[in-house]
């Protein structure tokens, strides 16, 4: 199709660009969007999935021209100067790409699992409950990818982890990481127990991570995590398996969840690793 070039905001072929700042897009149109370069190459080069269209400014286009390469000729690659794509994101876009994907069907929690188990068996879930701040949610999908989860599952209040602004923050990693919404809650929790996983809460009143680390974490964990203000809930904390807690200095008893997150997820990997075959 090669490159098509964009001159004014209201060109009729930008109409779907025009509805990105509306967060129903999704149940409306079934679509998906993505901000920045860093972000549309994980689109492009690492997640199951590939844009519908590129909207670009000339300099962006220009440094992702490796990777638009790559796809399909019949993806439009749109060029358009910087001041339009401002416009339809509603702020400045400061590495000027924006792209549309195709949202992919849901994952049920059986595909999850079998997308999540690893070849000796072992698995990493990140469960999150009531998480509703898109940079949070963000923010624990980038740790997830970062430290080697094997998938995610939201809980029925959770906010979209393919909102714009949660690809944007996790830099890519809900595009990468495996993830499903548990539709009855919280009985996909024991549904997961069922299929051989510790339900592990990371609760200011557990024992400590460091310790249980020290003497081996489960090899199929399922790590829940909660809001920062109302922590996990009772139903949840009565079927944990498990319950852990980060050292803290004292008068201190949270931390913003996408930084536990991150404290969790580097013990649970370290765990992996060394009780992995040679």
């Amino acid at each position: 199709m090669g490159l098509i070039e964009i001159a004014e905001l209201d060109d009729p072929r930008l109409a779907l660009y025009r509805d990105i700042k509306d967060p129903q897009m999704r149940r409306r149109e079934g679509l998906f969007v993505v901000e920045g370069r860093f972000t549309l190459r994980c689109l492009i080069e690492d997640s199951p999935f590939a844009p519908l269209s590129v909207l670009a400014s000339p300099p962006a286009r220009l440094a992702l021209q490796d990777v638009l390469d790559e796809l399909d000729a019949e993806v439009p690659i749109y060029q358009a100067p910087n001041e339009i794509l401002q416009e339809l994101a509603g702020f400045h876009l400061h590495r000027g790409c924006l792209a549309l994907g195709r949202r992919p069907d849901d994952f049920g929690l059986d595909e999850l699992v079998r997308a999540a188990t690893r070849a000796d068996g072992s698995s990493l879930l990140v469960v999150l409950e009531g998480l509703t701040n898109h940079d949070n949610v963000g923010g624990v999908f980038r740790n997830a990818m970062a430290l080697g989860a094997d998938g995610v599952l939201v809980c029925p209040r959770c906010c979209d982890p393919l909102y714009r602004k949660a690809i944007r923050t996790s830099l890519g990693g809900s595009l990468c990481v495996p993830f499903a919404r548990a539709d009855d809650w919280p009985a996909g929790l024991r549904q997961l127990q069922a299929a051989g996983y510790s339900v592990v809460a990371l609760d200011p009143e557990g024992e400590s991570i460091a310790a249980a680390a020290s003497r081996g974490l489960p090899r199929r964990s399922a790590l829940v995590l909660g809001t920062e203000g109302a922590g996990i809930s009772e139903a949840v904390l009565e079927l944990a398996d498990l319950r852990l807690k980060i050292g803290m200095a004292s008068g201190v008893d949270s931390l913003n969840v996408a930084t536990a997150s991150g404290i969790a997820l580097h013990y649970f990997r370290e765990a992996l690793e060394t009780c992995a075959p040679s």
